[in-house]
């Protein structure tokens, strides 16, 4: 939780400054009001406990009504939140809070129409680590509400051998057999493999999860029939929504998205305020 509020409060920080000006110069200090926010657009609701805690690292005397929970579509027009204040806090809070709640939104909402698109294969979609700086732990809840799943948070917690490692330690099999020797016996090992050789090397070493990357649906389906269950597969590169039925279709068990985080955009909400 002291990572989201260190970003919470960073974000505050940039926006009021010394304090905000216009609003500590025209309205008096103890008049208060009401916040409405406003769905502008349908969309998938991510971060209503962000936007809380942005007013309430402000005012901790805040009443915040949400009108739905996280994970819920609504539609346009839609009331998401309400937040009685005093003015000061709503003015202060209402672009940090709304921030949140867009971004957020947009990637739940973003990531909704691929969970859609999938529906009930059994396969799962995942992320990457393509996530905004300092965002990670947002951006990749807000993947969870949109019905998709975590790849791994970072680099410390899955082991995942890449084109490099495999480079460094001249092959495949070499690489498995190293990093085996030095982690864990309950950690899982995932090599990224681009060639049916390499395909070969990995099961024969025993990697627990094989990712195809970069693969034409020809050779993904080649290398489903050759692993054979022997492996978790999961494939990854440039993966499009009209990619994910015709890679479920061939066998494959995780598909995973770098576009679930960077190609999201920002939905639109509004916050009305209502004074006395």
């Amino acid at each position: 939780m002291y990572s989201v509020l260190h970003i919470i409060e960073t974000a505050l920080r940039e926006d009021l400054g010394p304090g905000d000006i216009t609003t500590n110069n025209l309205i008096a200090p103890d008049a208060e009001g009401r916040g409405i926010i406003i769905a502008k657009e349908p969309l998938v609701v991510a971060g209503l406990d962000v936007a809380k805690q942005a007013f309430e690292s402000l005012d901790p005397n805040v009443v915040c009504k949400p009108a739905c929970k996280d994970g819920d579509a609504v539609g346009n027009d839609s009331t998401v939140l309400e937040v009685e204040a005093k003015l000061h806090t709503l003015l202060a809070g209402e672009r940090t809070a709304l921030n949140f709640l867009q971004h957020l939104s947009g990637i739940a909402t973003h990531v909704r129409s691929y969970a859609d698109t999938l529906g009930d294969r059994g396969v799962r979609i995942v992320d990457t680590r393509k996530t905004t700086p300092g965002w990670l732990i947002l951006e990749k809840y807000a993947v969870r509400v949109g019905g998709a799943y975590n790849h791994r948070m970072g680099l410390y917690d899955g082991v995942l051998i890449k084109k490099a490692h495999i480079a460094f330690c001249g092959g495949v099999k070499n690489a498995i057999e190293c990093i085996r020797n030095n982690v864990s016996h309950l950690a899982k090992i995932e090599v990224e493999v681009a060639d049916m050789e390499e395909v070969r090397e990995a099961v024969g070493a025993g990697a627990e999860v094989i990712m195809l990357n970069g693969m034409e649906l020809s050779r993904i389906k080649e290398a489903v029939a050759f692993i054979n269950k022997r492996a978790v597969i999961e494939v990854s590169g440039k993966i499009t929504k009209s990619d994910l039925i015709p890679l479920a279709d061939a066998g494959v068990d995780i598909i995973s998205v770098g576009a679930l985080t960077h190609g999201a955009t920002c939905v639109d909400m509004a916050m009305q305020i209502v004074v006395g």
